[in-house]
């Protein structure tokens, strides 16, 4: 009997308690090509817009911002440019203007890597890339990540958006392929 009523209490308190668990905790992997990535069910994974990405993501908003982020993967085969060229034509896609940046390198389970955090205002692309229009947007934040696989290439993962919605998910997107912020250190940017 005692054992009986042990148990009731013990499902009580499992049925319960996953009721308080949110949608924001609970998570998917989703594969990338070669690499996985482990992202809350609350990114929205869409249709892939060319054959360049391997996935991409609508990024929920944050509280006070009204747009939500991008996080688009992309792989070019093994070509698709060195670390350092990614790195500064992305820092180039922000106006020089009140720019700031920090360039990271770390070892996640799927590679080395190298971040590139920069916020400011962003020449977010308007239209076909082929045509190069941007409309310069204020407030903005990027996560670039070079992601390093061994024999396989590189692979970019890129997180833009609102600065306060990229900035409340940047450690997730450090979870997602295997990284944690503690184990970075700063790198540096050939000139």
């Amino acid at each position: 009997m005692r054992l009986l009523s042990h148990l009731a209490l013990f499902t009580t308190i499992i049925m319960t308690s996953t009721v308080f668990v949110s949608a924001a905790d609970k998570t998917k992997t989703v594969a990338a090509k070669d690499i996985k990535l482990t992202v809350p069910i609350s990114w929205k994974q869409g249709e892939l817009s060319n054959n360049l990405r391997t996935a991409q993501f609508e990024v929920p908003a944050v509280e006070g911002d009204k747009d939500p982020a991008e996080l688009v993967v992309y792989f070019f085969g093994g070509a698709g440019g060195g670390v350092n060229a990614n790195l500064q034509r992305w820092a180039g896609q922000f106006q020089g203007a009140g720019k700031k940046q920090k360039t990271t390198e770390g070892k996640s389970t799927q590679g080395k890597y190298y971040l590139i955090d920069i916020t400011g205002v962003y020449n977010k692309p308007i239209g076909p890339p082929i045509q190069r229009k941007t409309n310069p947007t204020a407030g903005y934040q990027m996560l670039g990540v070079v992601l390093v696989v061994k024999d396989k290439g590189n692979y970019f993962l890129k997180l833009t958006g609102p600065q306060k919605t990229v900035s409340h998910w940047a450690s997730t997107l450090r979870t997602s392929f295997g990284a944690d912020i503690k184990d970075e250190k700063k790198a540096e940017l050939d000139q």
